[in-house]
């Protein structure tokens, strides 16, 4: 994991992702131009987060806490068309205190059609302010660093 934007991991390299997560393009994605709409960008990097940080086996937000996305940040790289699937990798490639920042690539047939940073804060519930990663909780997202990425920011 990095602690800088100058170290961030290439996103764009499907080797760094230890965690992988699948997708089908649908008609109904596509837009007049006949390619995948920009928007649903954003709904594959969902399937991607949701599939690392709500696991029914192997949960990682603790009981009276969820997580919240505080930033959000896409490169589109290439277009999409219809019919085809999607692989998403995930990578946590910064981890704070109660927050962490996952890394995220699309890839389309092995080529990388969109990266993306996302900032997600872990939130007390009750309180709604953010509350600190139980140990557990980080020892399982350290697990999730970059392919040869060590260390925590």
């Amino acid at each position: 994991m990095t602690s800088s934007e100058d170290e961030r991991p290439d996103l764009a390299d499907a080797g760094i992702y230890p965690h992988w997560t699948r997708d089908v393009l649908r008609y109904a994605d596509t837009d007049r131009q006949g390619h995948v709409n920009n928007a649903v960008f954003s709904v594959f990097l969902e399937s991607g987060r949701v599939s690392v940080l709500y696991d029914p086996d192997a949960p990682l937000a603790p009981e009276g806490a969820s997580f919240v996305i505080a930033r959000l940040e896409m490169d589109f790289r290439a277009e999409m068309r219809w019919p085809g699937e999607v692989a998403i990798g995930t990578a946590v490639t910064r981890l704070g205190r109660s927050s962490m920042t996952l890394g995220q690539g699309i890839f389309v047939d092995g080529a990388c059609v969109a990266t993306a940073h996302t900032v997600i804060v872990l939130m007390d519930e009750e309180t709604r302010k953010s509350r600190a990663f139980p140990d557990e909780t980080r020892e399982a997202l350290m697990r999730l660093a970059p392919a040869g990425a060590s260390g925590a920011a």
